[in-house]
C-alpha cells in the first residue's frame, strides 16, 4: 500500500503535518491517519510495522489510540498485551497509560484499580522518577515538568474515581483523602465531597464544599469546579433535615481498599530501595486506625 507522497516532497510536508520522514510501513501508517484520515488504512499499517520491526514502540502505541477512536478498544487491549514484550522499557509507561484509559473505554474496572496501583507501586520504589523530584511528561504535543506530588495525587485521584464507579465510597474516600494531603485541589475535593454524601456524612460534605466556596484550594475559581460545588450544595440543601454527622464504623475489610497495599509497600521497602524513595512517601501512613470505631 502506497501513500502517494512524491519523493520530491519537501520535508516542509511532513512539519505541517507531523509526519516523520521516510517511507517506511510506520511513516505510511502515520500520513494515513493525519493526513488522508483513513483509520482502516493506517491500522493495518501500523500492524506491519510493528510485524517488522519499524518504530515498534510507536506503532503500537499510536495504533491502540487509533483502534480506541474506531470504538475496537478490547483488540486493542489485547494488541497492547501479545505485544509489549516487543518495545523498550522507556515506552512502558506510556503503554500503561493508553491502557487505563481503554480499560476506562471498556468498563474495566478491575483491571483499571490494579494497573493504577501498580503505576503508584513503581512511584513509590523510585522506578518512575528513578529518585528525583520532577518528571518530563508530554500533553498534546507539549513538555511539561510533572513533581512527583502531582504525579502521585492525580493516580490517586483516578483510582478514587474508579471505586465511585465500583460504589465504593468507603475506599473511595480514603483515596481521595490522601491525594488531598498530597496535592489538594477543588476537583478532588468535589469528589471526596461526594462520597461523604453516599455515606450520609452530610455535615462532612459542607465542610469539604466551604473550603471550595471560600476559595481556600487550588482550582476554587474554575468555573467547572465552581459549577459542581454549588450542584453539591443543593444536594446536601435537600437532606438540611438530615444534617448529622453520625461517623459509622467502617469495614475496613472491604476488598482492594488499596491502603493495605500501601501498608505492605511500606513493610516490604528494603534498604536497597530505600535509597531511591522519595521524601513524600515517608509521609504515607495508614489511615486503619483513623478509621477503626
Amino acid at each position: 500500500m502506497k501513500n502517494n507522497i512524491s519523493p520530491r516532497k519537501t520535508e516542509t510536508f511532513h512539519v505541517i503535518h507531523k509526519l516523520p520522514s521516510g517511507d517506511s510501513p510506520y511513516v505510511r501508517a502515520k500520513y494515513f491517519q493525519l493526513v488522508e484520515k483513513d483509520p482502516e488504512a493506517a491500522i493495518v499499517l501500523f500492524w506491519k510495522a510493528i510485524n517488522c520491526g519499524d518504530r515498534v514502540d510507536s506503532a503500537l502505541k499510536d495504533m491502540a489510540v487509533v483502534m480506541k477512536q474506531q470504538d475496537r478498544a478490547e483488540e486493542a487491549i489485547e494488541a497492547i498485551n501479545s505485544f509489549r514484550k516487543l518495545c523498550s522499557k522507556e515506552a512502558q509507561e506510556s503503554l500503561d497509560n493508553v491502557l487505563i484509559d481503554l480499560y476506562k473505554k471498556c468498563g474495566k474496572l478491575d483491571e483499571q484499580i490494579e494497573l493504577l496501583k501498580q503505576k503508584l507501586r513503581m512511584i513509590c520504589e523510585g522506578e518512575l522518577f528513578n529518585g528525583k523530584p520532577t518528571k518530563t511528561a508530554r500533553s498534546h504535543g507539549k513538555k511539561f515538568q510533572v513533581t512527583v506530588k502531582q504525579e502521585t495525587s492525580r493516580i490517586l485521584g483516578n483510582l478514587g474515581w474508579t471505586y465511585i464507579q465500583q460504589k465504593n465510597y468507603t475506599a473511595a474516600e480514603v483515596v481521595y483523602k490522601k491525594a488531598q494531603q498530597i496535592d489538594p485541589d477543588a476537583n478532588k475535593a468535589c469528589n471526596l465531597c461526594l462520597c461523604l454524601i453516599k455515606q450520609e456524612r452530610y455535615v462532612e460534605a459542607r465542610s469539604v464544599l466551604e473550603e471550595i466556596l471560600q476559595g481556600k484550594l487550588p482550582g476554587s475559581d474554575d468555573l467547572k469546579s465552581r459549577s459542581r460545588s454549588e450542584e453539591l450544595l443543593k444536594e446536601l440543601e435537600s437532606f438540611k433535615s438530615r444534617l448529622t454527622n453520625t461517623i459509622p464504623c467502617l469495614d475496613t475489610s472491604f476488598e482492594d481498599a488499596f491502603i493495605d497495599g500501601l501498608d505492605q509497600l511500606m513493610n516490604h521497602w528494603t534498604t536497597r530501595n530505600r535509597s531511591r524513595r522519595l521524601p513524600i512517601f515517608e509521609e504515607i501512613i495508614s489511615y486503619r486506625d483513623q478509621l477503626a470505631c
